[in-house]
């Protein structure tokens, strides 16, 4: 098991981290401000699958960099995409002398016996980006229904007629059903059945823990199924975006076929700027694990979840009200990519890697 501790030059990543934040997310700057009495706290961080680009290279950073500003510790373990996993590592953080949990779920359901024990041992849980069906747990995240209504608006903007097939993620993931309940309210048929306009779905499916692996496969199904008559691909993030593109590649049809993603991936970002994906909905990690270290640090100093910086109240799918805070997300196509490079999101050379002159982008000339 992987357990990592904050080391004392997370001090001067807390600088970077901070610099490159400076707007904010949704708990307010100050919000780490008890740092003196913070010395006594530990935080336990559960990460679902630590090996996904973004959680190393951008969140952890930012939660490491506000704890280490507040003056606490910082423990975490990886479940390695396993619920059952999870609920034992969560365990093992408490036995560490973790004071507040952060717990990105793998299974929301599955989850909850496992945050009801820590809470009821007065434990404060913060749900990181994917809700948890507790109304004890504070709820961190991004405008995720926001994110399916962003990819939807720039696809169809694309591509307001035709094929399209929607590639949605893990179904024990609440953030699949956001993702596209946000699409439906952008004008996206909510299922087959109703696609009774300029847009039709030949091919909607549930992607297994996210994988681009499978999203890859399901892609090719679709495409044989409609004899490669697909004009636009609704993908839910960009990993499975990544597994979109090199179906249709196989079939020569990449920059042809609109394609959506989120969460700012550095290949994803190299597509848009190469022509093969449309949109890609920018979240930026850094003001989200900002929020959810600073948050963490108020729960230590005796802070119930609702009177955390910056919290409002949020009806779940279960109809439980959660307090939580809800970060705003930012699109990126082709005209707008110049955002994320000011940003130091991403650099030049990368983003632009490989892109010709002639369908250069404004951010890559």
């Amino acid at each position: 098991m992987n357990i990592r501790r904050l080391a004392a030059g997370a001090a001067v990543t807390a600088v970077l981290v901070g610099a490159c934040s400076s707007n904010g997310g949704g708990a307010s700057a100050g919000a780490a401000s008890g740092g003196a009495a913070a010395g006594n706290c530990t935080v336990g961080m559960s990460w679902n699958n630590y090996q996904e680009e973004r959680w190393a290279k951008w969140d952890e950073p930012a939660i490491k960099a506000a704890l280490a500003a507040a003056g606490a510790e910082y423990l975490s373990n990886d479940a390695k995409s396993s619920a059952a996993t999870q609920a034992t590592n969560i365990d093992q953080l408490i036995s560490q002398g973790a004071k507040v949990l952060i717990v990105l779920a793998q299974d929301g359901t599955a989850i909850k016996p496992a945050v009801k024990s820590a809470t009821d041992q007065g434990i404060p849980v913060i749900g990181y980006d994917r809700l948890i069906e507790d109304p004890k747990a504070l709820y961190i995240t991004f405008d995720n229904k926001g994110v399916g209504k962003m990819q939807a608006e720039a696809v169809m903007k694309a591509v307001p007629k035709g094929n399209y097939v929607i590639i949605k993620g893990n179904k024990a993931d609440a953030n699949a059903d956001f993702l596209r309940s946000g699409m439906t309210e952008a004008g996206i048929p909510a299922d087959a059945a109703s696609a009774t306009g300029d847009i039709k779905i030949v091919g909607e499916t549930y992607t297994n823990d996210w994988k681009p692996a499978l999203a890859q496969t399901e892609m090719e199904q679709f495409l044989t199924a409609n004899q490669n008559k697909v004009d636009a691909v609704l993908s839910e993030n960009d990993g499975m975006a990544g597994g979109v593109i090199a179906a249709l590649k196989a079939q020569g049809l990449n920059g042809k076929v609109a394609v959506s993603g989120q969460d700012g991936d550095k290949a994803a970002l190299n597509n848009v700027a190469l022509g093969n994906q449309t949109v890609d909905v920018w979240k930026d990690a850094r003001e989200l694990g900002k929020a959810a270290g600073e948050a963490a640090v108020q729960l230590c100093n005796g802070t119930t979840v609702d009177k955390v910086a910056g919290t409002a109240p949020f009806t779940t799918p279960g109809n439980n009200t959660v307090s939580s805070i809800i970060i705003a997300p930012h699109p990126m196509t082709k005209d707008t990519l110049q955002t994320v490079i000011d940003a130091g999101w991403i650099t030049k050379a990368d983003l632009c890697k490989d892109v010709p002159a002639a369908t250069a982008p404004a951010a890559c000339k």
